[in-house]
């Protein structure tokens, strides 16, 4: 907790999705409805959660972002409980250091987005599925279906460690009536979630931003994938860890729990975006929890050894590991560099290069996001092909004017700040974009700029203006 209190308050960056979550998260309720039928669904639960947050406490950035730091903080609360409950104290203790110093757990820590709170979901719902196989509570079931629901509906592909769990049960062979209570519990959820998925399957658009990057990808994967399994080979011949199941002779134990989270939610949504694209780590970031209990199991029977050479090795490692990589990320995480679509950053340069009463141009139409927190207007300039806001029109980046009219309107003008996206303007293009580059090219000339990220501001001129 105290690593994601770090960067909390940081005002000169804020990340491009974040300045979304704070612009739906501060419309009205039925304006938040109306514009979740048409777009992002899939987030409608962390915007309403938003909402309430703000509407008790107007505390900008941070009011964003604490609900993200508490929700890690219970994360890896319950990470260092796994550890305790399957493998000891010192395994718990370990693997819930390992949880909070992790690089990607640290990032999503600081920023205000659904992935913290989705994590900790699936954590505590691991948690449940442990203690109902141990205890046989009905209570701990019903638990665990309102923690796993709550996951799936602040994200859908959450529903992927329901598929882990039930791995996990298959490869325990736990009693028959455990098994029925899972189910019971998996389909209060998958009844809880259909209405979700059904709006959100006509919102595909939505992630047709995502590519297939089979090396990336894998490379981001398969590290943690075998750094599991190592682990496993490590811990699975240890005797005494673990929870003995009612009327079982076998184990609940670190592996069985662990490993199938770790491999099987990122495995399943590589696999689903060979036929379409659908991979990104963090919509899976939940099984890093898996990785954390594995490596805190193992570290324990690493550094218990009794062979002195094993046991110093192993304390070298860990030390450099965190010298040489750990701190370094967890700095550059912090600071304004680690964005590359830092929405502060972008306002910021449009105000230092542009004039009051000089309008903004965005292309594409969607890169208005940079501007959804600050937009021209507040800083007393135009956007000039802006035909309704955002709220108004119900939609994530508000409406446009038609292509025709964006240009006449250009021609009244001597100057024009242009908010360009370096890396994504050139796909499918719409009239309105199209338009507004023609424009640009014949009659304007460029005459100021600055690169911010992933974004240019530039400002064209005609002669004599600039």
């Amino acid at each position: 907790m105290v690593l994601g209190l770090w960067g909390l308050g940081r005002q000169d960056s804020l990340w491009q999705d974040e300045a979304v979550t704070y612009d739906m998260a501060h419309r009205s309720p039925d304006v938040l409805w109306a514009t979740l039928g048409g777009a992002d669904a899939v987030h409608g639960l962390y915007y309403l959660f938003m909402h309430a947050v703000f509407a008790c406490w107007e505390g900008g950035v941070i009011a964003l972002r604490l609900p993200s730091v508490l929700a890690m903080a219970l994360a890896a609360w319950g990470v260092g409980l796994l550890g305790r409950w399957l493998a000891g104290p010192m395994a718990g203790a370990t693997a819930g250091l390992i949880f909070a110093l992790w690089p990607t757990v640290q990032r999503y820590t600081q920023e205000g987005r659904s992935y913290a709170l989705v994590t900790a979901a699936v954590v505590w719902a691991t948690v449940c599925l442990v203690q109902a196989l141990v205890s046989s509570r009905r209570r701990w079931w019903v638990a665990y279906a309102l923690l796993a629901a709550t996951a799936c509906l602040l994200h859908e592909f959450a529903v992927l460690a329901l598929v882990a769990h039930g791995v996990t049960l298959a490869w325990l062979k736990v009693p028959r009536p455990m098994v029925r209570g899972w189910a019971i519990a998996c389909g209060a959820v998958l009844v809880t979630l259909a209405p979700l998925v059904w709006v959100s399957l006509g919102q595909t658009g939505q992630v047709a931003w995502i590519e297939v990057s089979l090396a990336g990808d894998l490379t981001g994967y398969l590290p943690l994938a075998v750094v599991g399994l190592l682990c496993h080979m490590l811990v699975r011949r240890r005797p005494g860890l673990g929870r003995t199941l009612p009327h079982a002779t076998h184990r609940v134990t670190t592996d069985r729990v662990a490993l199938p989270l770790v491999v099987l939610p990122p495995g399943l949504l590589l696999l689903a975006s060979v036929f379409k694209p659908l991979y990104v780590d963090r919509y899976v970031l939940y099984s890093l929890a898996g990785v954390c209990v594995l490596a805190g199991a193992a570290c324990t029977k690493l550094w218990q050894s009794r062979q002195r050479p094993v046991r110093a090795g192993f304390a070298v490692v860990a030390s450099l590991a965190t010298v040489t990589l750990l701190v370094p990320v967890g700095l550059h995480l912090r600071s304004a560099s680690s964005r590359s679509d830092d929405a502060t950053a972008v306002t910021t340069a449009v105000k230092d290069l542009g004039a009051p009463g000089d309008p903004v141009i965005f292309l594409p139409q969607s890169r208005r996001v940079w501007m959804l927190r600050t937009p021209p207007a507040s800083l007393g300039m135009t956007d000039l092909a802006l035909a309704q806001s955002p709220a108004a029109s119900h939609t994530l980046f508000g409406t446009e004017l038609p292509g025709d009219l964006i240009a006449h309107r250009m021609a009244g003008f001597g100057r024009v700040v242009v908010v360009r996206d370096r890396n994504r303007e050139a796909y499918e293009p719409s009239d309105q974009d199209r338009r507004k580059r023609a424009v640009l090219a014949s009659e304007f000339t460029p005459c100021d700029g600055r690169t911010v990220g992933s974004a240019r501001v530039t400002v064209y001129a005609r002669a004599g203006f600039c």
